[in-house]
């Protein structure tokens, strides 16, 4: 791993944001931070950058034979959830003065400033304010202004923020890129069907503690609910032979002739097709893997159910 997270806590007041957190990062992966508003995201970014310390376990990074407590700033390109650039200044001098920060030649940084604004399409407002770009071209700016200066390290929180579908997989492309580069992204977003697209692995958090963590088919095998059956019945199913034939599998009415059942990782779907017919003549059976966004949905509710019953 070229990042190693072992035990790490971190509490204000009376918040526990990070509560004995482990994982591990591959160099040149694009590695994903899930969770919902308040999981500690934020927290275990600032962490990682070095703005904040843990106040227990290591974080350790591993550049070029030396290691560090944080990711170093030479070798970090950061996109901040809140954004900094100069508005009365044009696109061009905005990208130029990052660069420059982070120890670019000026002619070096007008270079690549224009390669990149040519991938997103902005090459014509090169010269243009940046208060007169859209929210969205703003935000594609900030994207440039955090790899302008080629880090081997890239974390961006909320990339995919303020802009439209056909940006977002521009943004996609971008990220892709930077994978190709050989940089380690590390990415903290809601969208899950962009996530779904790019990431190698992920680690979902909720309330500061991991809930899953791996590649999406690691994650499949570690979820309660996998998938779902459908099954349509020719007639109205008797709601008492469905609990004395299925037990403590999850099941839901959709309607009178139609029975949805949620598929853990223990559930042969062979048993399943030689029980369902004691229900009733069957008219169709449909059966689906759970996406990123169900699987995510399903995990958050099942640690809040676990977290409340302690």
């Amino acid at each position: 791993m070229e990042l190693e997270v072992q035990q790490i806590c971190k509490q204000y007041a009376q918040v526990q944001a990070i509560n004995r957190l482990s994982f591990g990062v591959k160099k040149g992966e694009i590695f994903a931070l899930l969770g919902p508003n308040g999981a500690g995201k934020s927290s275990l970014i600032r962490m990682l950058s070095g703005f904040t310390q843990a106040d227990s376990g290591q974080i350790k990074v591993s550049i070029s034979n030396r290691y560090y407590p944080y990711i170093p700033s030479h070798a970090l390109g950061y996109l901040p959830e809140d954004r900094g650039l100069y508005p009365e200044k044009s696109v061009l001098k905005n990208i130029v003065y990052f660069a420059q920060l982070n120890g670019v030649d000026k002619m070096a940084a007008i270079k690549e400033a224009k390669y990149w604004l040519e991938r997103f399409d902005l090459l014509d407002r090169i010269d243009a304010q940046l208060k007169s770009l859209s929210k969205g071209n703003q935000q594609k700016v900030q994207l440039i202004t955090a790899v302008i200066h080629q880090p081997s390290w890239v974390i961006l929180d909320e990339p995919f923020s303020g802009l439209d579908p056909i940006n977002q997989e521009k943004v996609v492309q971008f990220l892709a890129e930077l994978k190709a580069k050989g940089m380690t992204v590390i990415l903290s977003a809601h969208q899950m069907a962009m996530v779904e697209k790019l990431a190698d692995r992920m680690l979902l958090l909720n309330k500061g503690q991991c809930v899953f963590y791996g590649t999406l088919h690691a994650i499949r095998q570690q979820a309660k609910v996998s998938g779902v059956l459908t099954a349509k019945f020719s007639e109205n199913i008797d709601e008492k032979r469905i609990t004395s034939l299925l037990e403590d599998s999850a099941y839901q009415l959709i309607d009178s002739h139609t029975l949805r059942i949620n598929l853990s990782n223990q559930h042969v779907l062979n048993d399943l097709l030689l029980i369902l017919p004691g229900l009733g003549e069957l008219v169709s059976l449909h059966s689906e893997k759970l996406d990123l966004h169900q699987l995510y949905l399903s995990a958050i509710a099942n640690h809040g159910e676990a977290n409340s019953d302690k």
